[in-house]
């Protein structure tokens, strides 16, 4: 017989039966139900083993609270661990299994860790594993590393697709229970852009886990009315399966869709889970309340629930947890479990109250004054035992225990941004505090308000304050009349006089004695608490056992709660899957291919691609008969010697900064002075780290007074960019000057060679005069070519030779490719590629991504001039330290071999001719090395100590890697052209 446990009503489709497997065997539940609801329907209360002791546990909440009822979903690459079965819903054919045990859950041979309990406590990983210290690596940390973890990975890539959105608000409502709903309902009539976010597949939050009235009818009939209406509003968006996690600056929300969850796989196309960026001007958390247990002896066995649990799976699921249902509480809501459940046919056979004037409850029994000092059955509760007012002991038969020891604020995305919650004494618990997060608001249970009546004028309140901030008008709604029962609580947090186990976090096995040996040891502080016995830091963030934890430490340092420590949370609320962060930036999309504006046509031509960064560029153009790519790398870089070629130089970065200081700021980026640089001009430029490191080198042209164009790197686009940006906002934020990355903005195309301006003035509009006198090297300006089409013409030379660069907007890339080809035809034009372009700039002497390495300065580049000494700029003071400036300090020089036919490879290191080959030895080292077929051998670039006063003398290059030695000769950088009259021809 299946579903012993099913009562009549809930919110269930009992049309729809669905079968589901768990641990391999077949059960029975119904559309609406959870995982958990189902189990509990079916009996199954073993449902996994605690992480330390693997001790047995059962389903204890309702909710993404729960720490015990962990499992894995789904099988092969859809095998998805930790999933909480109290949150994942019920479809045909799911498949479940218990975790972290071994071989089997009932038989755990691994529980042995649980007689071994008393050498196991709290911090025993801290003592036991110092000592012998050659045991750590070959013997602790691989026992370790095997037992950490509960559920395990099928080592199969993911076959779901995740993905990331961005969406915008006036007001971001989290949470729908009743003030969520009428936050939401409030705004919306107002015409503001809601969002309503809900972490079930259901709306109404308590007010479908109640049987309560609102007004003339059942609360789940208003929680469909307001649905309806929210549903039909073009302003107002319902996100369900969505659970806000986390709070962050600007408004800014982080809120995680399971989008298919639900399902056994997604359909085709459709995402699995979308994480969205929620930019909200107001957000008001409803968030609810969590219900806190009391600690006793054994409280963690299968079939120990929270009573609100309880009552929810009874009213919404029509399940109990078993036939006979204990109470134990020290508060009123304890008493309406107890009601529910003798309202559906359930056995209560006593309802346990520590308070002494505890009220009656018509049809049970109730002890007040009374505690629960022990329970029985390992894998699945058979009794418990009382101690009642007068010291007598009694024992009850049950199968379940429904716990009631009050209700905390679910106040997590208050303390995101370090809000401090706040002590509030009639509720024996924590509040969001005054200093909450810019543009949050909180309502209903978060903040403290536990009857509906509240709640739902809370939630009316605080929409009403929201609107009013965000310049809107609102009116209030009518609310339908609900219960405003005050809580009656007596604070209560564990029974003390217990000579066994009380647990205080089920998920790490953490007990009373852990807290009182902590406090023993010295660690009494919240956060010393908290890492010395785990407790809080497993996937439930310390929900359920925060405040218990506090209480016992309160108790034991003789303070109040709020002296000893107040509870905070950080994201993620729940836990996020790595997919769902990464979204679509997986395989080739982890750095999406971007292609330069002649690409298309660079594939017609037959080039050869190479990844630069995130970008696709040619590296070569083969031509019929060339058989070896230096074949077709040697022609191109002949070419433009001799005539003239053209290279897309699009991926440069390019910044555009403008504004009144634009020469001042500019002036503080680079080590070099840009604050007289005339209009009309290009100066080169290098940037320092606040080491004094150099890190990039690039141009600024000055357009105007108040406007540059900086270029970059390929590699270190971005993050120029961003030193630039934040230099700006927070260095220098009084200083008028605006950035805009302008990389894809701008095609870009270098066109080298003697031949080069002969080309352009063939593309370029007759009224622009480009000759060496109107327009000489390191000359800029905007232009127009091709009969008015709006560009930019710099002058300046990577090559070494005559040369320009020729910017036009992005979408006429592509044609400028092709016109600059026809045009240069009778000039032997030719594409040339990263490799050809690597060839001249080391012929050139020219530093590049393998000399800019992150350990070299500028003295190091052989440009220890152009660091000035007059002016303040970013890594000035550490760039003359003497360490850095020593006469022995590695310089940039040029190499080649005595025999010319010999062959240099980058990363050689430099030997005095007798020197032993050891790294104590070396003399410097080989960054660049290439063929050049303008020389017709090999050369290279590299750092040499003391390199400018060794010109002429020969070293040994030597390959210990591959046992290779080459006699080198000590250069000048620049093996071609050292003057430099090529590119001022």
């Amino acid at each position: 017989m299946t579903q012993v446990n099913r009562l009549s009503g809930g919110r269930l489709d009992r049309k729809k039966t669905l079968s589901f497997s768990f641990n391999g065997k077949t059960y029975k539940g119904y559309q609406g139900d959870t995982l958990a609801s189902a189990l509990l329907a079916n009996d199954v209360r073993l449902v996994g083993r605690s992480f330390k002791y693997h001790r047995p546990r059962g389903i204890f909440s309702a909710g993404s609270e729960e720490p015990n009822a962990l499992v894995e979903l789904g099988s092969g690459a859809r095998q998805d661990p930790n999933t909480r079965a109290t949150t994942a819903e019920l479809f045909d054919g799911l498949t479940a299994r218990s975790q972290n045990h071994w071989p089997s859950l009932k038989y755990d041979l691994l529980a042995v860790n649980d007689r071994l309990s008393d050498f196991l406590t709290a911090g025993f990983y801290y003592k036991t594993f110092t000592w012998p210290a050659a045991f750590w690596e070959k013997l602790y940390e691989p026992i370790i590393r095997r037992a950490a973890g509960l559920g395990s990975l099928s080592m199969q890539d993911d076959p779901d697709l995740y993905d990331k959105g961005f969406l915008h608000c006036d007001l971001l409502v989290i949470g729908a229970g009743p003030a969520g709903l009428a936050a939401a309902l409030t705004a919306g009539r107002a015409g503001a852009s809601v969002l309503l976010a809900e972490e079930d597949f259901l709306l109404g939050g308590r007010l479908i886990a109640e049987d309560m009235a609102l007004g003339d009818g059942p609360a789940a009939l208003w929680v469909a009315k307001v649905q309806a209406e929210l549903s039909g509003m073009d302003n107002v968006r319902i996100l369900l399966r969505t659970t806000v996690n986390g709070a962050y600056d600007h408004g800014v929300y982080s809120a995680l869709m399971r989008v298919s969850d639900h399902m056994a796989s997604p359909e085709p196309g459709k995402p699995r889970q979308i994480l969205w960026r929620i930019y909200s001007k107001q957000a008001l958390v409803c968030t609810g309340a969590i219900e806190r247990p009391i600690a006793f002896k054994n409280n963690d066995r299968p079939g120990v629930m929270l009573g609100g649990a309880v009552r929810a799976y009874a009213n919404r699921w029509a399940v109990t947890p078993a036939q006979s249902v204990v109470v134990f509480t020290n508060n009123d809501d304890g008493h309406r479990t107890a009601k529910v459940l003798q309202s559906k046919g359930i056995s209560v056979p006593a309802v346990i109250d520590i308070r002494q004037d505890a009220p009656n409850i018509s049809g049970a029994e109730v002890l007040a004054g009374a505690q629960v000092i022990d329970s029985s059955g390992r894998s699945g509760l058979k009794s418990i035992k009382a101690r009642l007012a007068n010291g007598e002991i009694r024992s009850f038969a049950c199968g379940a225990l429904a716990v009631s020891g009050g209700w905390n604020p679910n106040l997590s995305l208050t303390c995101h941004q370090r809000s401090r919650p706040e002590w509030r004494e009639d509720i024996a618990s924590f509040v969001p505090g005054r200093d909450l997060p810019p543009g949050q608001l909180v309502a209903g249970a978060a903040r403290g308000d536990f009857s509906t009546s509240l709640a739902l004028q809370g939630g009316v309140n605080a929409a009403l304050k929201a609107l009013k901030n965000i310049g809107l008008t609102g009116r209030e709604i009518e609310l339908p009349k609900a219960e405003d029962v005050d809580l009656s609580l007596t604070p209560f947090w564990h029974v003390n006089g217990a000579k066994g186990r009380a647990w205080i976090d089920l998920q790490n096995d953490v007990t009373v004695k852990d807290v009182t040996l902590a406090h023993q040891e010295g660690f009494r502080s919240v956060e010393h608490l908290k890492r010395y016995t785990t407790l809080g830091m497993a996937t439930d963030q310390g929900k359920t056992s925060n405040m218990g934890g506090l209480a016992v430490m309160a108790e034991l340092t003789g303070k109040a709660i709020p002296e000893t420590g107040t509870t905070m949370f950080r994201p993620p609320y729940t836990p996020v899957a790595l997919g769902a962060l990464a979204g679509r930036s997986v395989g080739k999309d982890f750095h999406p291919t971007r292609k330069t504006p002649s690409h298309k046509w660079a594939e017609e031509q037959g080039a050869v691609f190479v990844e630069t960064g995130n970008w696709l560029r040619a590296q070569w153009f083969p031509q019929p008969g060339e058989a070896h790519w230096r074949q077709s790398v040697d022609r191109e870089a002949l070419a433009v010697r001799k005539s003239v070629g053209v290279c897309d130089v699009t991926t440069l970065g390019k910044i555009d900064v403008q504004g009144s200081d634009a020469a001042t700021f500019l002036n503080k980026i680079y080590a070099n002075g840009f604050a007289k640089l005339p209009v009309g001009k290009v100066r080169y430029g290098i940037m320092l780290r606040e080491d004094g490191i150099a890190y990039d080198d690039g141009t600024a042209a000055r357009f105007a007074e108040d406007h540059f164009v900086v270029t970059t790197t390929t590699a270190n686009a971005v993050l120029v960019y961003r030193n630039m940006e934040f230099a700006r906002q927070c260095l220098w934020p009084d200083l008028d000057v605006q950035l805009i990355s302008t990389t894809e903005a701008w095609a870009q195309y270098a066109v080298a060679g003697p031949k080069s301006r002969k080309l352009l003035k063939k593309v370029i509009d007759p009224e622009h005069d480009i000759s060496n006198e109107a327009f000489p090297f390191m000359a800029c300006r905007e232009i127009t070519i091709c009969g008015g089409l709006r560009a930019r013409l710099f002058r300046i030379s990577f090559s070494g030779e005559l040369a320009y660069e020729l910017a036009v907007p992005t979408r006429f890339g592509e044609a400028l490719i092709r016109r600059l080809m026809e045009a240069g035809a009778e000039f032997g034009v030719v594409p040339y590629g990263t490799e050809a372009l690597g060839v001249l700039r080391v012929e050139k002497g020219h530093a590049a991504g393998a000399e800019l390495n992150g350990t070299t300065t500028a003295l190091n580049l052989g440009l220890g001039r152009m660091v000035s000494k007059k002016k303040d700029f970013i890594g000035a003071t550490l760039s003359r330290r003497d360490g850095l400036n020593g006469d022995d300090q590695l310089i940039l020089v040029g190499f080649r071999p005595v025999s010319k036919g010999e062959v240099l490879v980058s990363g050689m290191h430099l030997m005095t001719s007798n020197a032993s080959v050891n790294a104590s030895n070396s003399q410097g080292y080989l960054t660049s090395a290439i063929h050049s077929p303008n020389l017709g051998h090999s050369i290279g670039l590299g750092f040499l100590k003391n390199g400018h006063g060794r010109l002429g003398e020969t070293l040994r290059a030597v390959n210990p890697l591959e046992a290779g030695e080459v006699a080198v000769e000590v250069l000048s950088p620049h093996f071609i052209d050292p003057e430099g009259e090529r590119l001022r021809d």
